[in-house]
């Protein structure tokens, strides 16, 4: 497996997703990989889970699917979370994620 690919893991159902955030940066926005995760930037401050909720629907936009198939499973008040997807494969979400990164 690619290093690109090694944020992104396939289980039943779905797929799960290692990220990074960077909380109240100027816009949101993917900024690559970062030590085995995807870095993802949020203009949501992390406060009362702001950024949580934040993470979850600019994830859904970006996947085209429905906030209601993206969960928080770890991290919740950390940086570093793992986000688990249903409907989508690895490789659907590694393309719509870092399109740029040849997979």
């Amino acid at each position: 497996m690619s290093d690109a690919g090694e944020f992104v893991r396939d289980v039943a159902d779905g797929c799960t997703v290692s990220v990074r955030v960077h909380p109240g940066a100027r816009r949101d926005g993917v900024m690559g990989l970062h030590g085995g995760a995807v870095k993802i930037a949020l203009n949501a401050p992390p406060v009362d889970g702001r950024a949580n909720d934040a993470l979850i629907a600019f994830v859904a936009e970006k996947l085209g699917s429905p906030r209601a198939r993206v969960s928080l499973v770890a991290g919740a008040a950390s940086r570093s979370k793992v986000l688990r997807i249903t409907g989508k494969s690895a490789a659907e979400v590694r393309a719509a994620l870092l399109p740029e990164v040849d997979c």
